[in-house]
């Protein structure tokens, strides 16, 4: 059996993705070490000072960040994160997310993901750290 592309794990795991097709996140691109991700802020997700709620400006990066360090169909997993606010995300705002790979050594890997608005304006900086497990996200 041939070893999948990276648009097939890609594919593979935004099928089994529950939570982003529940907030409307959708995979724009995949590639080793790559995602960008998407999502529509609706009113539902607003805070109480009526912006897009910091938790899911947090779920949007995490995903793309996921989907980035999942690439090179190892499972791999969130050792730690941090994300830094640097503008509101508004009601009707299309945030986009991309996750680069920065470094990978053996299992441990660090990826940095911009979220911008769909004027390009900076939303939120977030910075994911990553471990890899045995298992694939594909079997070969």
């Amino acid at each position: 059996m041939a070893a999948p592309t990276v648009e097939e794990v890609g594919a593979a795991m935004y099928g089994r993705d529950i939570t982003a097709h529940w907030l409307g996140i959708a995979l724009d691109e995949v590639r080793l070490g790559y995602a960008r991700m998407h999502m529509e802020v609706k009113k539902e997700m607003a805070n109480g000072h009526g912006i897009c709620h910091g938790g899911l400006i947090f779920t949007l990066a995490d995903t793309t960040f996921a989907y980035a360090c999942n690439s090179h169909n190892q499972v791999a997993l969130a050792t730690s994160c941090m994300i830094d606010f640097v503008s509101p995300g508004q009601i009707g705002d299309v945030l986009a997310a991309e996750a680069q790979e920065q470094h990978l050594r053996g299992r441990f890997g660090v990826y940095d993901i911009r979220v911008t608005n769909q004027k390009g304006e900076l939303i939120a900086l977030f910075r994911g750290k990553s471990a890899q497990l045995k298992d694939q996200v594909v079997p070969t």
